[in-house]
């Protein structure tokens, strides 16, 4: 019987690092891996995506498919029936390591009706219902957040196509006689990054653009594992979920924290998105991921006045 590994990340830039975490101290023994191609999105259904399809056509009656969280392989509740509709079918287990759903048998039937068992069809509707309720207080938490960021002078969007450490670069090659069209060939960005990256080298540069902040630099910060585990079952935008996977775990007694290097602003957009682990909406809060996320806030204070 064969342990079948999949993997999956959101973005070319992810990396797996967590999730090989997780599987490592789950201690997999011979495992097969099937990792998609980066950036195969989640909105993708599981069984049309080529790794997850090859991974069932490799799989045999008694095999067990293995991964990190659940929210590696699906999103929805029709994903997740769909899923293990077809594992039933092929005899296959279902063993998720981490999050809600790594206490359950998700492949747990009837013994003489072989249907999904009804306990475990409510906890996976119940499950996927309470996530998208948190997504839904998530959005709303983050909006407010950000406007709070706003007020205090913070500001969010798009990172820079020329980053800091390039910046120097490009700015003493332009001081050097080298042209924006050159500049912007040699650092595979557009001429636009360029003119914006030297802008007030250039000779029309006016005292007003003196006015025009620097862009943000990233700042590394320690999360609480239990914060970091909360954020990944959230919808981030594409520069949240990538500091968040781009992260270094590293090990803490019995749990772990999570060292995350990210512009001000995304530290701020993620210390809003886990407000629902102080307690709010009527949702009770549990102690350890209160303590988790006040944690985290005292480290994010340091970076605003």
């Amino acid at each position: 019987m064969a342990n079948l590994v999949y993997k999956r990340v959101s973005t070319d830039q992810q990396s797996t690092a967590r999730q090989d975490l997780v599987l490592d101290e789950a201690g997999i023994k011979d495992p097969v891996v099937f990792e998609e191609d980066p950036g195969t999105s989640s909105r993708l259904h599981p069984l049309q995506r080529p790794k997850f399809r090859a991974l069932l056509d490799y799989a045999r009656p008694g095999d067990t498919v293995h991964i990190s969280e659940m929210f590696r392989l699906v999103r929805g509740t029709g994903h997740i029936l769909d899923v293990l509709d077809v594992l039933h079918r092929d005899q296959v287990a279902l063993r998720i390591h981490d999050g809600a759903f790594s206490a359950m048998d998700l492949t747990a039937r009837h013994p003489r009706t072989g249907e999904l068992l009804s306990t475990v069809k409510f906890m996976v509707q119940t499950l996927a219902a309470a996530g998208e309720l948190q997504r839904d207080l998530q959005r709303e938490l983050t909006y407010d957040g950000l406007r709070a960021a706003e007020a205090k002078g913070n500001k969010g969007g798009r990172r820079p196509a020329v980053t800091a450490a390039k910046a120097a670069a490009v700015r003493a090659g332009y001081m050097g006689g080298q042209s924006i069209a050159g500049l912007a060939r040699d650092h595979h960005v557009s001429r636009g990054a360029i003119r914006t990256a030297v802008a007030d080298l250039m000779p029309e540069h006016t005292d007003e653009r003196q006015d025009t902040p620097a862009p943000e630099i990233a700042v590394t910060l320690d999360m609480p594992g239990k914060v970091a585990d909360f954020l990944r079952a959230a919808e981030l935008e594409p520069a949240e979920r990538d500091a968040l996977d781009q992260g270094v775990p590293v090990r803490r007694g019995q749990g772990y924290t999570l060292r995350v290097s990210a512009v001000p602003a995304v530290h701020l957009g993620f210390l809003a998105r886990c407000q629902p682990l102080d307690g709010s909406h009527g949702i009770p809060a549990v102690p350890a991921q209160r303590k988790a996320r006040r944690d985290y806030e005292n480290h994010v204070s340091t970076l605003t006045p």
